[in-house]
C-alpha cells in the first residue's frame, strides 16, 4: 500500500508541473465543483455474492488543468457481504471518507486547449477511512479500516459553458487487513482478493463560475519580449519626462518665492522709511505733503508740513499758496488724475477748515502723474508753493 501511495504522490507532482504556465493564475475560490454519483460494488473473490449499492458526494478543487484534488464521502447499502461472511441487517452498512488526487490524462498528454474537451479521461487515486455499521456483538465480522481507491473517470463535458459533467467511474477499492483483526477467515486475511472490491458508478458534476467569468481555466494573456521591452521603454520615458517637469516646476516655484521675498522687503523698507517733512528753499518757498499709495488723506506724520504753511500764511497776510497734487505712475490715467485732484484738495481743505485760511488765498489743482522725483513713491505728493510779495 505504501508503494501505491508513493506512486499517486509522484503522479500528482508531475501533473502539477504540467501546463501551469499556459493558464492564468486563479484565486482560492476558483475552479471548485460539486458532484454526486451512485452505482454497484462487488468483491473479487466470490462473484456469486450479492452485489451491494453505493452512493457518494464529491467536492473537487482544480489546481491546474491537469491536477485536481477531490474530497469525497460514500455510503454502502447492503454491502456487508462484499467484505464479511455475516450479513448486516442495516440498510447502510458502511461509510467512507477519502481524499484523492485526479490527473487529467487528456490535458497531460495532449495539452490544454483553453477549455474542457467534450470527452476527457482522468486517472484517480486516493486514501481514506472506512467505518462498518453493525452491532459490535458480531465479532466475526471485520470492522473499521483504511482503504485505498484507484480508478478512472470517463467524463463528458456538456453545454456551451461546460458547467456540467456526466461521468462513468470504474474503480478498485482495497482495504487494509491484519491477522489480529476480524476477517471472514484468518487464512484469507492476507489474500488480495479478500480485501478488494470493484465499483462502477455514474454521476453528474457542476462546476462553479470562476472570477474569470468562466467555469474552467482560461489562458493567460501572453506577450512577446519585444512588446514587453517596448512597454518598459514607454514607462521609463514617461517617468523621465515627469521628473523633468517636476524639476522645472520646482525652479519656477523657487523664482516666485524669491520675487515674493523681494517685494516683501521693498514694502517693509517703504513702510519704515521716514517721510520727508519739508523740502523748500528760501528762493522757492516750497513745502511737500506726501501720501500713501492709493490714498488722499493726510497722515498724522505729514500734518506738521500743513501746519507750517498755515503758520506762514497767518504771519504774512499778503502771501498766497499754490497747491499742485500728483500721483505715482501705478494705476490707470483716470485713477491717477482723480488722486492728484483729491490730494491737492485735501491740503486746501485742511488749511481752510482746520487753520482758518481764507479760500481766496489758496489755488489747488491736480497735475496727474508727477515726475519731480526719480523715486516713484515720492511723487505721491502735494507740492505747496508760497507766493510772497517780498520774495517776488
Amino acid at each position: 500500500m505504501k508503494k501505491i501511495i508513493a506512486l499517486i504522490a509522484l503522479a500528482a507532482s508531475v501533473a502539477g508541473v504540467s501546463a501551469q504556465n499556459a493558464v492564468s493564475s486563479s484565486k482560492f475560490l476558483d475552479n471548485w465543483s460539486v458532484g454526486t454519483d451512485g452505482g454497484i460494488s462487488t468483491n473479487l473473490h466470490e462473484w456469486d455474492t450479492p452485489n451491494g449499492g453505493v452512493w457518494g458526494i464529491q467536492l473537487t478543487k482544480g489546481v491546474t488543468p491537469v491536477l485536481s484534488l477531490e474530497f469525497s464521502g460514500q455510503l454502502g447499502f447492503n454491502d456487508d457481504a462484499n467484505w464479511n461472511a455475516i450479513r448486516s441487517k442495516n440498510a447502510v452498512d458502511n461509510f467512507t471518507v477519502m481524499g484523492s488526487v485526479k490527473v487529467n490524462l487528456m490535458n497531460w498528454f495532449l495539452g490544454y486547449q483553453g477549455q474542457p474537451r467534450l470527452f476527457e479521461l482522468q486517472a484517480k487515486g486516493g486514501v481514506g477511512y472506512m467505518g462498518m455499521l453493525y452491532p459490535e456483538s458480531q465479532t466475526t465480522a471485520q470492522h473499521n479500516s483504511t482503504v485505498v481507491k484507484l480508478g478512472l473517470d470517463f467524463d463528458f463535458n456538456l453545454g456551451q459553458e461546460k458547467a456540467w459533467t456526466v461521468s462513468l467511474r470504474p474503480a478498485i477499492v482495497m482495504r487494509g487487513c491484519k491477522e489480529d483483526t476480524h476477517c471472514e477467515t484468518k487464512a484469507n486475511c492476507g489474500a488480495y482478493s479478500h480485501n478488494a472490491l470493484a465499483q462502477l458508478t455514474a454521476g453528474v458534476t457542476y462546476h462553479f463560475k470562476n472570477s474569470n467569468g468562466k467555469h474552467y481555466f482560461t489562458f493567460a494573456p501572453l506577450r512577446s519580449q519585444s512588446e514587453i521591452d517596448s512597454l518598459n521603454a514607454v514607462i521609463n520615458n514617461t517617468r523621465a519626462l515627469a521628473e523633468k517637469e517636476r524639476e522645472q516646476a520646482r525652479h519656477a516655484l523657487d523664482e516666485k518665492d524669491q520675487q515674493i521675498e523681494g517685494l516683501r522687503k521693498a514694502l517693509s523698507d517703504c513702510e519704515s522709511r521716514e517721510p520727508v517733512k519739508e523740502v523748500s528753499t528760501e528762493k522757492s518757498m516750497e513745502c511737500y505733503v506726501y501720501f500713501r499709495q492709493g490714498k488722499s488723506t493726510i497722515d498724522a506724520s505729514q500734518q506738521p508740513n500743513v501746519e507750517r504753511i498755515a503758520t506762514f500764511l497767518k504771519n504774512h497776510s499778503e502771501a498766497r499758496v499754490v497747491i499742485f497734487g500728483y500721483a505715482s505712475p501705478e494705476g490707470s490715467v483716470e485713477v491717477n488724475e482723480r488722486l492728484a485732484n483729491q490730494r491737492a484738495d485735501a491740503v486746501k481743505n485742511s488749511l481752510i477748515n482746520k487753520y482758518g485760511i481764507n479760500a481766496s488765498r489758496i489755488d489747488a489743482a491736480g497735475k496727474g502723474v508727477g515726475d519731480s522725483f526719480s523715486e516713484p513713491d515720492w511723487n505721491r505728493v502735494s507740492i505747496c508753493t508760497i507766493q510772497n510779495e517780498e520774495n517776488k
